[in-house]
């Protein structure tokens, strides 16, 4: 059997995973603020080709710019179980290092969303700006993994 003594700097992991969960919130709000300017309805998901080739120039942006939201929160929550699971094992061996992660990993995950979305950028290239996260993300699973292995050797 294996005792876990819980640190009181695990209040930081607690709090950063919350703010994970926030951020999400505000990716769904982002989201709505351009479908609401791209005029879609719900529950469309994506705006499709036949949308886009309807649509003048400007309104064409404007269904492309939702698309990136819609795909940045897509990307977000693809990635935020990982994120978060990491977050919250590491934290039970590293607390400061895992928050310190996982804040790395939020900030990323804001950088990454507003970039997608940059109107100057094509293809939604301005997320790569926030890649950075995927670093924090390594650091959260390897953080996680050492949790692991130290509490099974």
């Amino acid at each position: 059997m294996v005792a876990i003594n819980i640190q009181p700097e695990y209040g930081y992991v607690v709090l950063t995973a919350v703010g994970t969960c926030f951020l999400g919130t505000w990716h769904g709000m982002r989201c709505g603020g351009f479908r609401k300017a791209a005029g879609l309805g719900y529950p469309t998901p994506y705006a499709d080709s036949a949308m886009m080739n309807a649509a003048s120039a400007e309104q064409k942006h404007k269904l492309y710019l939702f698309n990136c939201a819609q795909r940045a929160h897509g990307n977000y929550l693809e990635n935020h179980y990982v994120a978060l699971t990491a977050l919250l094992v590491g934290g039970l061996r590293y607390p400061l290092l895992s928050s310190a992660f996982g804040l790395v990993w939020s900030l990323g995950r804001i950088v990454y969303a507003v970039g997608y979305t940059s109107p100057t950028k094509e293809n939604g290239k301005g997320r790569l700006a926030g890649a950075f996260f995927w670093l924090a993300q390594l650091g959260l699973l390897v953080n996680a993994g050492l949790t692991g292995y130290n509490l099974a050797f």
